[in-house]
């Protein structure tokens, strides 16, 4: 593994280049960009990913996002949706500048959030060939209708009254107000998921210091608040998918519209007994979905 950076527009960009272990510089290789989760880095689940399938002979990239982790861009903490999805497009260029990967044999893998923003950004960037989602979510949706997906997106409305009165009052000098991605201290009324995420972001499961739990409240869910990783995809999106998700996961229900939704060449594994964070380190569940993916993107990513 090689620390990288890459530009995506003006900001510095750092990612891990992982390379399989018989590499050969003048060989040309299938390559993959994996998309860390809202409130992640590069060292966490996207790194892992990258690593497995580095070592199933893929050139992978992880990266931090613009305005988290490593990565460069102000104000940091930032979660802007399409600045994400622009990170993936610029992934992509960085490997397309390497010799030894394949231009036309780039896929990408996100989790979570990030397999959200990996299916925006193929939809409309035709150069990615193929796409894995791990525990999708799409990151709109869910702040708007909650973990489960239960309520109308118009019972967002009272929190962007909330965002809007927050940044006044930051406008006018006050203090900027951040939010958790996870709860710190679950209840019982936190859904199981997110109090695995607790889990696995603040204790030493996953802990890394350049994830801190934090967003900028009235910068980033105005952002959120208004995007949709999955709108048109019946309409634009051409490139196969394949889609892993648990079947006690709470987020399940994006993985099933998202597949609802795809008019290409697509295919849906429910992972018995899997709950959204299984999928993140759990090596029965990574393994499971390393091993769902690979032949996919085998297929998908052959050379031609």
């Amino acid at each position: 593994m090689d620390a990288v950076t890459f530009p995506s527009g003006p900001i510095s960009m750092a990612g891990n280049l992982f390379t399989p272990a018989d590499f050969d510089a003048s060989k040309k290789y299938a390559a993959l960009v994996t998309v860390h989760p809202g409130g992640g880095v590069k060292e966490q689940t996207a790194g892992l990913y990258a690593s497995k399938f580095a070592d199933e002979g893929f050139v992978t990239l992880a990266f931090d996002a613009s305005f988290q982790g490593e990565s460069g861009g102000e104000p940091h903490h930032l979660e802007d949706p399409y600045a994400r999805v622009e990170d993936v497009r610029a992934a992509v260029d960085y490997l397309q500048s390497l010799d030894y990967v394949d231009s036309d044999r780039i896929g990408v893998v996100g989790i979570c959030a990030g397999g959200g923003y990996a299916i925006n950004a193929a939809m409309t960037d035709h150069r990615v060939n193929a796409v894995a989602t791990v525990s999708a979510l799409n990151i709109g949706t869910a702040w708007r209708q909650g973990w489960y997906g239960l309520d109308p997106d118009s019972a967002a409305a009272p929190m962007l009254d909330q965002v809007a009165q927050q940044r006044t009052a930051e406008a006018e000098g006050g203090e900027v107000a951040t939010a958790p991605y996870v709860p710190a201290e679950p209840d019982d009324d936190t859904p199981y998921d997110l109090a695995q995420a607790s889990e696995y972001y603040l204790t030493p499961r996953a802990q890394h210091p350049n994830a801190q739990n934090t967003y900028l409240l009235s910068a980033s869910i105005p952002r959120i608040m208004g995007f949709d990783a999955f709108n048109l995809v019946e309409d634009l999106f051409t490139k196969p998918v394949i889609i892993v998700a648990g079947s006690e996961a709470g987020s399940l229900w994006h993985s099933t519209e998202l597949h609802a939704k795809l008019n290409s060449t697509k295919k849906m594994v429910v992972v018995d007994g899997g709950t959204h964070m299984d999928f993140y380190d759990v090596p029965k569940y990574v393994d499971r979905a390393v091993s769902e993916i690979k032949p996919f993107l085998d297929e998908h990513l052959a050379a031609k």
